[in-house]
């Protein structure tokens, strides 16, 4: 892949090493992000800034600080883009190498991790599901900003609380390789006595296609055989969500 395919600018300078650049060290105290956040707070800080903290160190003539604002703007200054990018597209960005590339996933994973906690705790022991937002909420900071399509199941009990959640189905063609069998088998295994299933439109699109349908009509059928409840499938974006339920077609 190419820089014009990441979208950047080929007629954009390289940073000689030879340049004379300042170094973190060489900047005044006051322009330096560590100092700053524990003078003034780290909220005070650019995402930059922040990114600058948890990458460290630039390259020679190339500070950490120049690396992590020439990211963003690779990015639309976008949290949601970064996320977005491929190890292999975060490292189109000059002076990103695999490892700081690696930390920028695990920086992304964290944040998922932390936001799914947060949801467990305001639920207590087991996430309540009430209606479609708060399958949405849930589910939102998981899969909708994949470069893929994945289908993830949420098993309930009768109060309507998540017992298990799993990824069962990942690829560009969800249709082909979609197990209902596999899905009841789990929902037995764990005594659930709801079904929820989920999958994201990497494309943004909220419009079910013909294949959508065809896989929730046969889960439907399926949990009806054993006498189990679906209550919804939503597809689900970063722009919002369709829910088969709140249409009326989640049992046609």
């Amino acid at each position: 892949m190419k820089r014009e395919d990441f979208g950047l600018d080929v007629n954009e300078p390289e940073p000689s090493p030879y340049s004379q650049v300042l170094t973190i060290k060489e900047m005044a105290k006051d322009e330096r992000p560590r100092e700053r956040a524990i003078s003034y707070g780290i909220e005070t800080l650019t995402t930059a800034e922040l990114l600058a903290i948890i990458l460290r160190t630039g390259q020679p003539g190339l500070p950490v600080t120049d690396l992590c604002r020439q990211l963003m703007n690779d990015n639309n200054n976008s949290l949601l883009r970064l996320e977005q990018r491929s190890r292999n597209e975060l490292m189109l960005t000059k002076g990103i190498g695999s490892a700081k590339a690696l930390q920028l996933e695990a920086m992304m994973e964290v944040m998922r991790r932390y936001r799914q906690e947060s949801l467990d705790k305001k639920n207590s022991q087991f996430y309540i599901i009430k209606d479609s937002e708060t399958i949405y909420e849930r589910m939102r900071y998981r899969i909708a900003n994949l470069d893929h399509e994945e289908v993830w199941i949420m098993l309930l009990n009768r109060r309507n609380q998540v017992i298990k959640e799993f990824c069962s189905t990942s690829g560009s063609s969800i249709a082909s390789v979609f197990d209902t069998k596999m899905i009841l088998k789990r929902a037995l295994l764990e005594n659930a006595e709801g079904i929820v299933m989920c999958h994201n439109h990497p494309s943004g699109n909220l419009r079910p296609s013909l294949q959508d349908d065809n896989i929730t009509h046969k889960l439907s059928a399926a949990c009806k055989a054993m006498d189990l409840r679906m209550l919804d499938h939503l597809i689900v974006t970063t722009r919002g969500y369709y829910s088969y339920n709140d249409e009326g077609r989640l049992n046609q």
